[in-house]
Order: C-alpha cells, then structure tokens, then sequence
C-alpha cells in the first residue's frame, strides 16, 4: 500500500477514535468551570459583591496554576487514559459539591480546590495529542478539541436555563445548587468511559493495524528526533526559562485573561442593558458561536499555511484586541454583543496555530514540562481577567473600563505574538526515519 494511502487512513482512524471522546471530555469541563457566571441568583443569596465574585471566580487558576506541571509530567509517566480519568472523577465531585457552599469563604475553598482538581487536562491532552499526531495535522486536531471552549460556553447559556427554570425548590434546593449538580454529574461518566477506551499510545490501540502502529510510531519518533537535533534536547528547566517558552506563556496569558474576563461576566454585562435574567444568559451565547467558526477555520489554515503560523496567531490576538476595544467604545447596547463576538474570532481562533508551536522545539520531558508551563503561566489570566473586570465594575460602576483593561492585555499578546522567535512548522524531511 503506498504510504500516503497508509497515512491517511491512519491519520483518519485516530481521529474518528480520539477526537469526539476528548472533545466531549473537555466540554464538560469548561462547562464546571465557568457556571457560576450563569448562576445569576447565586451571588445574591450568598452576598457575593463583584469583586468577590471575580476573586472567587478567578482563584480557581491560581491553584491550577501550582499543578499544571506536575500533573503533565505525572501522565507522562503513567499514561493519559489513568490520569485524565483521575483529573475529571475528583474535578466532577469538587463541580457538584458547589452546590454546598454557603458564602464567600466556602466559595472561595471549592474554586480553589477545583482549580486543582482539573490542572492538567488541558496540556495534558495537548502533550497527548502529540504523541498521536504528526506535526502536519496537528492544528487541526487541536482546533477541534480546542472548540469545546467556545461550544460549552455557547451551550452552558441555554443549558443552564433550562436548570435555572425548572429546578428551583425541587428537594429544597435552590436553582443554582441543581445547576452545579446536574452539569457536574456527567463529568463523573466520562471519567468511567475515558478509563475503559482511551489508549495510551498508538502501540495500545486495537483498532490500528499493525502497519498503521508501525507508520504512526514511526513518523512521530522521526519528528522527535529532528527537533531534538535541531534544538538540541532540553533539561526541565531549561526548557521552562527558555525564552521562547516565556514568550508563549506571555501570549497565551493575555489570551485567557481576555477571554475569562469576558466569558464569566459576560451575562451580567448582557443584563445591564436591562434584559432579564434569561434572557441575558441566551444572548451570552451568540458571541461563541462565532468562536467556534473561528478555531475550525483557523486550524485549518494553520496546517495549510504552516509557515505562517507566528503571522496567523499575531492576527488572532489583533482582532481580539479590536473587538474587546470596540465594545468598550459604544457601550452597554447590542452592539457591544457583536464586537464581544468579533473579539472572540481572534481569542478562540488564535488556540490553533498557538498551540502547535511549543512542540516544534520541545521533546519529551521538556515538552511535558514546557506544554505544562505554558498552560499554567496562560491560565493565571483567568484569574487576573475576572478580578479587573470585577474591579472596574465595582470602580466605575460599568463594565466600559474593564473592557478597554482587557482590550489592552490584547495590545500587549499581539506584540509579543509578532516578535516571537520560534520555529512555526517542520520541515518535509523531518519525518523521516531517525538513524
């Protein structure tokens, strides 16, 4: 069979395979962990100002970002389908125990702990998801795992109305306490599901051939062991003080303290235009559609152009900034909606030619390490975002300066984003078999 038939029936199978479960998988998380901005009658009964909240809210990252690293290095060593089945059991019970919480201190303990709980899912399946996918498709793989961000945050809108409509006083509980249960309780399903059929590696796939097991390995080792030739192989912390890991986890982290800033308010502000609750949280889901588009079209690009991809990312975060600039502009009215929309293209759409990049001169351990780093540094923006949102709102009585706060973030990513030095492809002879 000639290899290029080969290479893409395999390529195919892996994604057929790998690619629904994890995309489903972190759905649900993202789902856990921005539902609280939807549970628009929780931060009155616990008294919860919009600082607090956004504290609250935000310190979540924090202690994610303590073990994003360790926790990559752990499902290096002892596989993804235990350890990503171990992070979505424990973060499914810590999501529905929200349900408990009775002010801010209780509040404040579960986000922490859920926080911990969920670290590591998401570098975690990007480092996976290089162990399967040669370097040609992987934007597009991580494009379509990457879409259950802005799919939950679109879903989570309806989703959680539903809930909030129909299960207030059911057993005593109030509305936002079925919301955390009911959208926790499917996390601990998958947890069970992702044990039993997730492999490991290709070598533990049975629905692979032994020609494909052969091909895939091969092509994979190959590209390791170019770019440990042309990069030379970093320790640990080489590979986390390197200054194109740093620039990376600089982008990344105005990245998601644009798009947290945005996404846990973003029904508050909806409602400040003087809808109601419900509707507020439908149309916060309209802007994420566009979000959704923008990472399938984006990752397609990115593989297509592959050379491209420091161009492609830098654009991204541009029309991040002049979306969130925009809406900070015209104020609360529904034009502010379609400009939060405009800026998520650029924040959601940028995750697909960024996220290749650290594995273009990071291997192994250092890539573990680095991929892990990355996450950690990126997702401390999601608890700087909601804090100076909630802050200016509290400041200022609006939501216009936070906005143009975040818009500036962006102004900063696009920066580095363009100047980055790192290598945005492979090239052609890469993937052949190392000596």
């Amino acid at each position: 069979m000639p290899r290029s038939e080969l290479e893409k029936r395999t390529i195919r199978k892996a994604a057929w395979a790998l690619m629904p479960l994890l995309l489903i998988a972190y759905l649900t998380a993202y789902v856990n962990r921005v539902n609280i901005g939807f549970a628009l009658t929780m931060q009155a009964d616990l008294g919860l100002t919009a600082t607090v909240f956004g504290f609250g809210a935000g310190l979540f990252f924090i202690s994610y970002f303590f073990a994003e690293i360790p926790s990559n290095l752990i499902l290096e060593r002892v596989g993804a389908r235990r350890w990503i089945s171990r992070i979505m059991f424990t973060w499914g019970l810590l999501a529905m125990s929200m349900a408990l919480v009775q002010g801010a201190v209780s509040f404040m303990i579960v986000r922490f702990l859920l926080g911990i709980a969920e670290a590591g899912y998401y570098p975690g399946v990007m480092l996976y998801l290089s162990f399967w996918f040669p370097a040609a498709y992987r934007a597009r793989m991580m494009a379509w795992f990457s879409v259950g961000i802005p799919l939950s945050l679109a879903i989570t809108g309806p989703l959680s109305n539903l809930i909030l409509n129909n299960m207030g006083g059911v057993l005593g509980l109030k509305d936002w306490q079925w919301l955390f249960i009911l959208e926790g309780l499917p996390t601990l399903i998958l947890a069970a599901v992702i044990l039993k059929f997730l492999p490991d590696k290709p070598a533990s796939a049975r629905w692979l051939t032994t020609a494909e097991k052969a091909w895939l390995q091969e092509r994979i080792d190959g590209e390791n062991a170019h770019i440990a030739t042309a990069h030379s192989t970093l320790g640990l912390m080489k590979a986390l003080t390197d200054k194109r890991t740093l620039a990376l986890s600089f982008v990344y982290f105005t990245n998601l303290t644009c798009s947290y800033g945005v996404g846990f308010f973003l029904p508050q502000i909806i409602k400040s235009m003087g809808t109601s609750n419900s509707v507020a949280n439908y149309l916060s889901s309209l802007p994420f559609l566009a979000g959704i588009a923008s990472i399938l079209v984006f990752g397609e690009l990115s593989d297509r152009f592959k050379n491209r991809r420091k161009a492609i990312l830098a654009f991204c975060v541009v029309i991040t900034a002049v979306g969130l600039g925009g809406a900070a502009a015209v104020g609360a009215s529904f034009a502010a909606i379609a400009l939060i929309g405009i800026a998520a293209i650029g924040t959601y759409g940028c995750k697909a030619p960024f996220w290749p990049l650290p594995s273009m001169f990071l291997t192994g351990s250092a890539a573990a390490a680095g991929i892990g780093f990355i996450s950690a540094i990126g997702n401390l923006g999601g608890f700087i975002g909601p804090y100076v949102t909630g802050w200016a709102r509290d400041a200022t009585g609006g939501y216009t300066a936070g906005l143009y706060l975040l818009a500036g973030f962006a102004v900063a990513g696009a920066l580095v984003a363009a100047l980055i030095d790192t290598p945005s492809h492979l090239p052609d002879n890469a993937a052949a078999k190392p000596a």
